[in-house]
Parts: structure tokens; sequence; C-alpha cells
């Protein structure tokens, strides 16, 4: 039996049950084992506080070897998520001054605020592989209660398990899951065993347009209607991203100069094209500089010490939104049905990990994103939602598609001094590695979107290679393929590259990786041939 440790508190404070004492006056702990199936249920006798569980999974106690490759699943769509070896540590913020991660709230857009990152260990959540001497999967079944947490001790590779149950409360008779995954002694044998889990479904592939890697925020119904009439009949979604609101939160109100119809009427010309018609939200937040902000600042959840709950340093700075304060859910239920009558198709929900940065009255995170994202599904039914900065597993069954990484930069590693703390920073870089290590989801989570392609040759600083890269790499592995480009300005070579791609993107088969040192290698079918390349992670070209 793995051992564990339970730390709870009840009226007679602090207590712990353990895999030796499993039984207490207040709560008790029943272990079920079913083949790879482990399920560690609580049961309360009266009420109780979780916080804190972990184990020791004995089918991993074996020795690693030192070049064993380690996936460790990264805490939300933007966390770096990579095979690692031990030699190879994972960013943290704990060299940045304190007086910098407050001003630029770099600890809001990870788990910085309640993992401590330490140099001796790699820790990712809810999905865990090891490939080498000492083979291993693992993937959790848990997101309705709490996130399961791998951590991986760099000196010797022991793995510890940690429930993310702080924060849950219990009522006598009320039962928690503590812990719920399935584990394999090897990496063949665990994504067998993840793939009869979660089948293959049937996914439309989405090949479209975003406003957002061109423009950013400086767009117009001119700059939109242009580029639309650009697309050919290949395309089959035109998505609005940021920036046609007045500001983040005040949805209801676009901008009157940079849209004085209106978003209806681009509505109807994407459909005339027989495009399906996206627009971005991001619905849990609002920054400091809206109308909402500054008239209903009820609405916005605040800490412990009475601070609102800051998401990020995005726009004028943003805040976290109270999801269990009815108006505010009435609210963003109320645009959400605005645009949807509106006739848009296709939503792309972003900074969802903002719904578990409060703390919320006895539920833990994950219980707060799920709650949250169901509310989101409940209140589109029918169409598309595009779920970004948002936890992985709780969007499974709610979200159609999901980004898989960070934003694509326009230079291939963003600004030199973000590459050495931020682990959700925007980078080329980092979210193509996403997009190979993270297609594993592929189909069976959700559609996975690996960002954007671009192709363009002005405003942009990455390679011709590098292009070339991020292109096909996108197409085998992704359900989503888009751009921001206006490809009426797209020349023969550029049009020929696309071409290529979107056979890649439609026929491309069996799409399968492998890491060797700063390379990949790379194989998939086509056309009833194998074919492979090499990717170069450092160069971010194909060899």
């Amino acid at each position: 039996m793995n051992p564990y440790l339970l730390r709870y508190v009840s009226k007679n404070g602090e207590k712990t049950l353990s895999e030796k004492e499993p039984v207490s006056s207040e709560c008790e702990i029943r272990v079920e084992e079913d083949g790879s199936l482990r399920r560690v249920l609580l049961t309360a006798r009266e009420k109780i506080s979780l916080l804190s569980y972990e184990e020791t999974p004995e089918f991993l106690s074996g020795e690693c070897g030192k070049d064993d490759l380690f996936f460790l699943n990264g805490y939300q769509s933007w966390t770096d998520s990579f095979e690692r070896t031990l030699s190879e540590k994972e960013k943290s913020l704990n060299r940045v001054p304190k007086a910098l991660v407050k001003a630029f709230s770099f600890d809001r857009y990870g788990d910085y605020g309640f993992y401590p990152y330490r140099d001796g260990y790699l820790h990712g959540f809810d999905l865990f592989y090891e490939k080498g001497k000492r083979g291993a999967f693992l993937f959790s079944q848990n997101a309705a209660y709490a996130y399961l947490l791998i951590e991986v001790e760099r000196r010797s590779g022991k793995v510890k398990l940690f429930s993310d149950v702080a924060g849950a409360k219990l009522k006598a008779g009320e039962t928690f899951v503590l812990a719920e995954y399935r584990y394999y002694s090897s990496f063949e044998e665990g994504l067998k065993g993840f793939q009869e889990v979660y089948p293959e479904k049937e996914t439309q592939k989405i090949f479209g347009y975003t406003s957002w890697y061109n423009y950013y925020q400086d767009i117009n119904e001119r700059i939109l209607l242009r580029d639309l009439d650009a697309l050919d009949e290949r395309f089959n979604l035109f998505q609005i991203d940021d920036g046609f609101e007045s500001k983040v939160g005040d949805w209801l109100k676009p901008d009157a100069e940079k849209f004085p119809n209106g978003l209806s009427p681009i509505v109807q010309k994407i459909h005339d094209r027989g495009f399906k018609a996206g627009l971005w939200l991001a619905p849990f937040v609002a920054e400091e500089e809206s109308e909402l902000f500054r008239e209903r600042k009820a609405w916005f959840k605040k800490d412990e010490k009475g601070n609102f709950v800051s998401c990020g340093s995005n726009w004028s700075g943003f805040y976290a939104l109270d999801l269990e304060n009815s108006e505010v859910l009435n609210y963003i239920a109320q645009c959400l049905e605005h645009y949807s009558e509106m006739g848009f198709d296709f939503f792309k929900l972003d900074f969802l990990y903002a719904a578990s940065l409060p703390s919320y009255e006895g539920l833990t995170r994950a219980m707060a994103a799920e709650r949250a994202y169901a509310f989101l599904r409940e209140k589109l039914p029918g169409k598309m939602i595009l779920g970004c900065g948002a936890t992985i597993t709780n969007a499974v069954g709610k979200f159609e598609y999901m980004r898989v990484g960070p934003d694509v930069s326009l230079s291939f590693d963003d600004a030199l001094y973000m590459r050495f703390f931020h682990r959700e920073r925007p980078s080329t870089k980092v979210t193509v590695q996403n997009t190979v290590y993270r297609s594993i989801l592929n189909g069976r989570f959700f559609g996975n979107d690996p960002d954007v392609f671009l192709l363009r040759d002005d405003n942009l600083k990455l390679k011709s290679k590098t292009k070339d890269a991020l292109l096909t790499l996108n197409a085998l592995f992704g359900s989503v393929l888009m751009t921001s480009d206006n490809v009426k300005e797209y020349d023969a070579d550029k049009r020929k590259r696309l071409d290529k791609a979107f056979r890649l993107f439609y026929n491309a088969k069996d799409a399968r990786y492998e890491r060797m040192g700063n390379k990949i290698k790379v194989r998939y079918r086509m056309d009833d041939t194998e074919h492979e390349f090499t990717y170069d992670t450092k160069k971010g070209e194909m060899l």
C-alpha cells in the first residue's frame, strides 16, 4: 500500500490520518484499487477542513536512469510543458526581486502562489510519464475535486504525489475524493491505457483567422473586413480577438470609434462568406480602467487582506470577478448570450485561470474551476468553445478546443529578461514544444489549439525557417490552424507553403515525436508514405 498522510482541522485542532491509522473519530479514509485505478476516499463524521494530502507511489520506487525523460504537465494552458531530464531545472520567480514580482504581478499567471518552487525538484499536474530505464505513466481523473500534483526529486528521481485539497470543507456524512488516478509501469502501457480511457473523438478541424497576432488591440472594422476579404474558401473561421471592446470587462460596449456600426454587420459578412464567426472574451476578469471596475467594485473578489485579487499586469491591470455573486454570474451570462444571439458560433474564452485565483469558502482550486467552466458551457449551448489560459483537466468535456501553449511571440523567444523566470510568457520557442509534448491530449481531451502560424514579412522578427517549422508542427500536432496574416499579401512562395501545410493538416496521420537532446525527431504518415524530420528546439528550425 502506498504510504499516505492527510492533514485536516476539526473542532479538536489539527489532526492527521495515514495508511497506518486511516480512521479517527472525525473521519476515515478508504482506499479502492482495481487494476490500474486507485481511488482514495475520505468520509467525514463531523465538520472538518482539509489542509493537505500526500502519498508515495510504490510503483515508482525503482531506480531511474540519468537520461530518463520526465513529462510533467504544466498548471495551465500557457505553462511550459516539456520532456525534461533530471539535470534540467524549472524556471521560477525565486530570484526575481519581490518588488518587481508585485509590480508586474508575475506570480498571478501560474502556480507560484501555492507551490513552493525549489531548484531540486520538478513538478506538474494531473498527467505524468517517464521514459527510459524506469518507465511510468500516471494520469489523474479527479479534476472535480482536486488537482494531483506530481513532484520529482532531481537528485534521486523519487516521486511524490500531492492532492491540492486545501480549502475543502466537509460536513458530517460527506465523502470527498482525495485522489483518483490510473498508473502504469511503462510509457507504452500507460499511453495505451490513456487512449482507452479517453478514446479519440470526432473533432472538427479549424482552419481560420484571428486578428490578434498582427494588430493586437489596434483593430477596427476596416482592417477586419479587409482581412476577411483576403481569405479563400478553405478557411472555416474568422475570429475577432481582443480590441473590439471599449475596455476589458465592458463587453457590451464595443469601441464606438473603431466599430461605429457595432459587430453585427461583421458577423453577417463572415457568415456570407460561409465561415463561422468567432469572438474573444475574458469573462472572469475586468481591467482597472473599465467602467465595470469603477462602478461595480462590489462585484470583484478580495483577498484576506481586503485587496482586490489581481490576475496579472495586462492592460491597465486586471482583477477577478466574484463568481459566487449572482449579479456577476447574470452579467457574464448576459454578455455571452448577447453575442451568441448576435450570431457568433465560436467563443475563445481567455484568462480562465482567474476562476481559481481567489479563495472560495469550502472549495479547492479545482472545484472552483470545475464550477466556473461548467457555467460557461451551460451558457453557450450549441456553440464551440476554445479555452485559453485555463487549467487543463477542468476543460475536459466542457470545451471543444483548448490552447496548449503560451502565445506565439513575434520574435523567437520574447524579451531576454523574461526567459529566465516566466513559465507562462509569450514565446514561440516554448509554445512549439508544448504543441509537440501535449499532443497526446489532442482529439481525446479536446482539440488542441497550438496557436497561430505567421508567414508575413512585416511586423515580425521570425526567421523564414522558424516560420516553416511553426506552421508544419502546428499542422501535424493540432486541431486548430490559424493565422493573423493578411493572406492577400502572400506571394507565390508563401501560398505554396500554406498549401503544403493545409494538406498536412487534413491528411497527415499518426504524428509521433522522440526527444533527442535539444532536438525532436518527428515522424508521420501521409499518402501511405512514412515521413520524418528533426526539429532543433534551440534554433527553431527543421533540419
